[in-house]
């Protein structure tokens, strides 16, 4: 997955997801523009598509639901720093043109 927001405070990324067949266990590991890299789990359940990494120094989770018959997405994120309480972060609608 590709990841390109017009934002300045949204860094361009990149997302290999993967599976591990003998553990029935989804993952992701994410690369961006300044040098972050991040291993997430994943689970699919249904229409909602959900990865997080808990991490003391800076946990994140993120939700995306499926909508309208595969032609909307909408996904929340939150965060957590330092084992603080979740706040919210990036929320993200996509929509299929055609």
């Amino acid at each position: 997955m590709h990841s390109e927001i017009d934002d300045p405070n949204v860094p361009s990324g990149v997302a290999i997801f993967g599976s591990d067949d003998v553990a029935k266990k989804y993952s992701m590991l994410y690369f961006d523009e300044r040098g972050i890299s991040r291993k997430y789990e994943v689970t699919m359940t249904g229409n909602q598509l959900k990865w997080w990494r808990d991490e003391p120094s800076f946990s994140q989770r993120f939700t995306i639901a499926i909508e309208d018959d595969g032609n909307k997405m909408v996904g929340k994120g939150e965060m957590s720093r330092e084992g603080a309480a979740w706040e919210k972060d990036l929320a993200l609608t996509f929509v299929r043109l055609s």
